[in-house]
């Protein structure tokens, strides 16, 4: 006797083995800034940083994690992640963007867990709302550095690394750095927040490359006062640099190479 074909009348979902749950996992990145001591006309010290919670529920409890959670039926997984960022650390209205799905076998010792990650690099101030609730005893921010070293719940050290190359690539092919710097900057601020995310980025010809019209327009232009002269600072260095900001140019290539 021939298979049945499926179609619309005979299809039974309970045909089918489902998950056992499918977890939205949000990575949340800022670049703290804080001013050197006893360091006169000198860049704040920046450090990249990643939001993290400590569980207080099986399975590891007590462990650090990245915030999460189990979608309801009713949501779809972006909706997920928002709200339980949001119950879980207090922070909402965060543009958030899908990172990777994981759904290696034995991930999760609940079962069947395929978790979808969400990540976000945004400014500290987005997060002094946060608080622990929910699933997590505590929230803190934890530098990446330190993070990395961690042992994380579930397979989060992955995700923590996927989701710092997303962001990496993200600094370097789109003007992100600007959520990180005041209207008007120097090209030392600029290069500074880069580096943050990017440790080994670096060029000689940066600012020609930023600022060059030959083949594109320029990313950053030079900020001019209302007699039209260059406008100057000296606010982190003893010598005065010229003012930058951004001119609102997005190419689709990478913006600093």
């Amino acid at each position: 006797m021939s298979e049945q074909i499926e179609n619309e009348s005979n299809y039974s979902a309970g045909k089918y083995r489902t998950p056992d749950g499918a977890p939205a996992d949000i990575i949340i990145f800022t670049i703290t800034s804080e001013e050197r001591a006893g360091a006169k006309k000198a860049l704040p010290a920046r450090e990249l940083q990643v939001m993290l919670i400590e569980r207080k529920r099986w399975p590891y409890e007590g462990k650090w994690a990245l915030p999460g959670g189990f979608c309801n039926e009713s949501e779809s997984m972006e909706d997920c992640a928002r709200r339980e960022l949001e119950e879980e650390t207090g922070v909402r209205d965060v543009h958030i963007e899908y990172c990777n799905v994981y759904s290696a076998p034995g991930r999760d010792p609940r079962g069947w867990i395929i978790s979808h990650a969400f990540v976000a690099l945004v400014n500290e101030t987005e997060l002094t709302g946060r608080r622990a609730a929910d699933d997590a005893a505590d929230v803190r921010l934890f530098p990446v550095s330190e993070a990395q070293k961690m042992e994380l719940a579930f397979d989060h050290n992955q995700v923590l690394e996927d989701a710092l190359a997303h962001i990496r690539h993200k600094m370097l092919t789109t003007t992100i750095a600007k959520e990180f710097l005041p209207e008007e900057f120097t090209v030392s601020e600029l290069y500074q927040v880069i580096q943050t995310i990017v440790p080994e980025f670096a060029d000689q010809n940066f600012l020609r490359k930023i600022t060059s019209t030959q083949s594109r327009k320029g990313i950053i232009e030079e900020v001019l006062d209302e007699d039209g002269k260059r406008k100057m600072s000296n606010r982190y260095s003893q010598r005065a640099a010229q003012l930058y900001r951004f001119t609102g140019y997005k190419p689709q290539l990478s913006l600093y190479s």
